[in-house]
């Protein structure tokens, strides 16, 4: 996979591909195992991938409560092919159902994989992937509450992305991605989080066989540069210890609203080099994000434990649960089962929806595999960027007489969708096999 974009740590645009032809509704498709889905309305469109609602075929119109949905991408197009890889290893519904009987979880956020094939239609062929159907996602809620979150809420979603984390992990992948617009919302009950989009999933130890260490600096600084991995930055294939450093990152800006090395997110060096620093003195650096009255002693406990993996290391989640926990006990509260996206004391306030200009993705950026913004898909024009020293550029602002529409991150979702299925932007690395 190509480096990281170095503009605002997202993505490098990916090479061109042909883009999904849309189906009319009552599109019907047949998967691999001879069942057949009926199409609804689009919901979700990416750069060449399109979502729509979705339910198992029959005489009744898809509606608007369907309960699946389902990504369409041309077939020669290998984003969806790699999220693939990931769904039918690791995400049936009986092998997640096993694993949550065995660990005694009454949720476990990971999509459940329904059925994939191939569809042709017009001589052309297309590869779809039905999974559940979910809601809108955090980084939307982070935006709503002023770009902060609740410590009890941030240590609840914690708790559940190590339930989440450890399951991936026990079935051989990592998923190198975490961040607030990969997690959803359930589309039925507001208190479950999904983590969704597996486009970079890896899988770290393929029948049981764990990779070995090894920098490659043409792989420096996969994923989001803001959280991504110290690993990730030096161009070290994903690990276990990565993932979990990167969900510390998450936590530290959902509390405080802002990295150190947010910055100077153009410069993948300098954020590595913050990184690093950080890792070497995390009192230090939660110095930086917090006053002392507001620190977290807990989130500073848990880094460091992170910190003592090695690379091949099995994380012990149980001790890194516990330490979230002793946090919600400091607080007087424990985990109730109500997450609760609440403004906090001093952060920004939300900005108006019709004046929200920022871009959390591009186009094509994410596989919304069932995520949702309620609103009606709307065909924008994009405003050119141009190259500065390998470096995307928006273009000046316009004449006030002249409006350009800004560019949609997925362009928004009618009803509430499932997650991570609209290709990301950046260059994809393909799930090992």
């Amino acid at each position: 996979m190509p480096p990281k974009a170095k503009a605002t740590g997202r993505a490098r645009a990916p090479a061109k591909r042909k883009l999904a032809e849309e189906f009319p509704p009552g599109e019907v498709l047949t998967d691999t195992g001879k069942k057949s889905w009926k199409l609804g309305a689009p919901v979700g469109q990416g750069g060449f991938g399109l979502i729509y609602l979705a339910d198992q075929n029959s005489d009744k119109p898809v509606g608007k409560e369907a309960p699946y949905v389902i990504k369409v991408e041309p077939s020669e197009n290998g984003p969806l092919f790699s999220e693939l890889h990931f769904y039918m290893r690791a995400a049936k519904p009986d092998l997640i159902q096993t694993w949550m009987k065995t660990q005694k979880l009454k949720h476990l956020g990971v999509p459940r994989y329904w059925g994939s094939g191939l569809h042709e239609k017009g001589g052309k062929r297309y590869r779809f992937m039905v999974i559940d159907r979910l809601g809108t996602d955090l980084q939307k809620k982070f935006e709503e509450c002023g770009k902060r979150f609740p410590r009890k809420l941030v240590l609840q979603l914690g708790l559940r992305l190590l339930d989440i984390l450890e399951f991936i992990h026990e079935h051989e992948y990592v998923h190198a991605d975490v961040k607030a617009s990969n997690l959803m919302l359930s589309h039925s009950d507001p208190n479950q989080v999904y983590l969704v989009d597996y486009g970079l999933a890896y899988r770290y130890a393929p029948d049981g066989v764990l990779k070995e260490y090894k920098e490659d600096p043409k792989k420096c600084h996969d994923g989001t540069i803001e959280f991504t991995s110290i690993d990730a930055h030096k161009g070290v294939a994903p690990c276990r210890r990565g993932d979990l450093e990167i969900l510390s990152y998450c936590m530290v800006q959902w509390l405080c609203g802002r990295l150190p090395w947010e910055d100077k997110l153009q410069d993948p060096v300098y954020v590595r080099d913050s990184k690093i620093r950080s890792q070497e003195n995390i009192s230090e650096f939660m110095s930086k994000c917090f006053s002392s009255q507001e620190k977290p002693d807990e989130i500073q406990r848990f880094m460091e434990e992170v910190k003592s993996l090695g690379y091949k290391d099995k994380p012990r989640y149980e001790k890194l649960r516990s330490v979230l926990q002793s946090g919600l006990k400091s607080l007087q509260q424990k985990d109730d089962g109500q997450l609760e996206f609440t403004a906090v004391s001093g952060a920004a306030p939300a900005p108006a929806p019709a004046k929200k200009t920022r871009k959390r993705k591009m186009a094509a950026d994410k596989p919304e595999e069932g995520g949702s913004n309620d609103t009606p898909i709307k065909k924008t024009r994009e405003v050119k960027k141009k190259e500065v020293n390998g470096v995307k550029k928006s273009p000046r602002k316009p004449p006030a007489s002249r409006k350009v529409p800004a560019k949609s991150k997925l362009v928004e979702m009618s009803t509430q969708t499932s997650p991570g299925l609209v290709q990301k932007s950046r260059g994809r690395k393909k799930a090992n096999p």
